[in-house]
């Protein structure tokens, strides 16, 4: 029986994959189940796994290139079996093409051509593009860690660098070489591949800030009990390993006065709209191809050191594209904080079908007026972005007020 391997919507949002690497080569036994692919979806890279039994008869689509859901990338078939009528995706080798013309493309994997061993390279190998082929995370750490990618012998597929040649080159002392003046040999711009999960950033944004009508309350707030009350927390913490930010507290807070403004707590599905009870928030986090928002479930109900742990978690494996769907979506409610970045006031876009997104400013020591004198109190800045179709101004206003009240005094909230 003839199996066809499609481009399975690995994700809710899914509209089309590229296949990172084969697992498995032309040629090879295939078992129901089997794992026969990765593919980067528009959130995480997921595993494709095998719909039928026999052997991995043809490939359609080679590593780096794209196709869209229910393409087919692939034949599995008994040994001998006529799969002469079965055609391929449209495109899948143009699109591996053009991946492997620009710079650092996605690692490559055996083709029907030619199945060669991989071996470490002696150094990074350089791709087409005049750039050191390494993972994104590679480069990521090579840059913090400050090792030259050019130097750095790669145990990935085809040579490319990855997470433990960074390492491994770390701890052997290759550091990278100062900045030098720009030479003319120097490329004058880089045109880097739209990833998926950039095209789907890019898709969703259209979505929400035209169509949705959205207007934006700011308000400030007084942080010095807060950043009391997180040093006792982390004191008593200590003795457990763990610790808590001021952006997890933030997070408690936002679940409690959502608990009490429900309208706020809200999603908008056209002919009707939607209010919960338990408070599922999006939490924004900043990864090397865009934006995610794992979803910490039930936050209402969890305490500040389970919320601090829980994002913890959910962020490491965002940043390494190891979440699976249902931990990025569903939520009721986003919070996206940039004081880290010292940024103190911004607007954030609603993800749709959400009403409503906090967009959480850096704490500033700032002078202001108590009881007739002047004092320097650290203030915070935040702004909702409303789906006005959802919330109101007055029951958004309601909302902000009753987090300002818990922020400002979190006894309620720590209990």
């Amino acid at each position: 029986m003839v199996t066809k391997v499609h481009m399975e919507a690995l994700s809710p949002t899914m509209e089309e994959g590229q296949l990172v690497r084969w697992l498995k080569s032309e040629g090879d036994a295939i078992t129901n189940g089997d794992i026969l692919a990765e593919i980067e979806t528009d959130k995480a890279t997921m595993e494709l796994v095998a719909r039928g039994d026999g052997f991995l008869q043809k490939i359609f689509l080679p590593a780096g290139g794209t196709a869209e859901v229910g393409a087919v990338i692939g034949v599995i078939a008994p040994a001998g079996e006529d799969i002469s009528g079965v055609s391929g995706v449209a495109g899948g080798v143009a699109s591996a093409k053009a991946a492997s013309d620009a710079p650092d493309p996605t690692p490559s994997a055996p083709t029907a051509e030619a199945i060669p061993t991989p071996v470490p390279a002696a150094v990074g190998t350089i791709s087409n593009g005049g750039r050191v082929k390494a993972s994104p995370l590679a480069r990521r750490l090579a840059e913090e860690m400050g090792v030259d990618l050019a130097i750095v012998s790669g145990s990935g597929p085809g040579g490319r660098v990855v997470k433990r040649d960074v390492e491994s080159a770390k701890a052997q002392g290759v550091t990278a070489p100062s900045v030098t003046a720009w030479t003319s040999d120097e490329a004058e711009y880089a045109d880097m591949p739209t990833s998926q999960m950039r095209k789907a950033i890019a898709k969703r944004l259209i979505t929400s800030i035209g169509p949705v009508p959205t207007f934006y309350l700011t308000m400030d707030v007084d942080m010095g009990r807060v950043i009391e009350a997180r040093k006792s927390i982390n004191v008593m913490l200590e003795r457990e390993g763990g610790k808590v930010s001021i952006n997890d507290i933030v997070l408690k807070a936002v679940a409690a006065a959502l608990r009490q403004h429900p309208n706020c707590n809200a999603q908008w599905h056209d002919s009707y709209v939607r209010r919960f009870n338990a408070v599922h928030i999006g939490v924004a986090v900043a990864i090397e191809d865009g934006l995610i928002t794992p979803v910490v479930r039930n936050a209402h109900a969890k305490g500040i050191g389970q919320i601090g742990a829980e994002v913890k978690e959910l962020a490491g494996r965002a940043r390494e594209k190891k979440l699976m769907p249902d931990e990025y979506t569903g939520a009721t409610f986003s919070v996206s904080n940039l004081g880290m970045f010292g940024i103190h006031n911004f607007t954030a876009i609603i993800n749709p079908p959400e009403a409503g997104i906090l967009a959480v400013g850096g704490i500033e020591d700032t002078p202001v007026v108590v009881d007739g004198a002047v004092v320097v109190r650290p203030r915070m800045r935040i702004t909702m972005s409303c789906d006005h179709r959802v919330i109101d101004g007055a029951q958004g206003s309601r909302f902000l007020q009753t987090l300002k009240g818990m922020l400002e005094e979190p006894t309620a909230i720590l209990l």
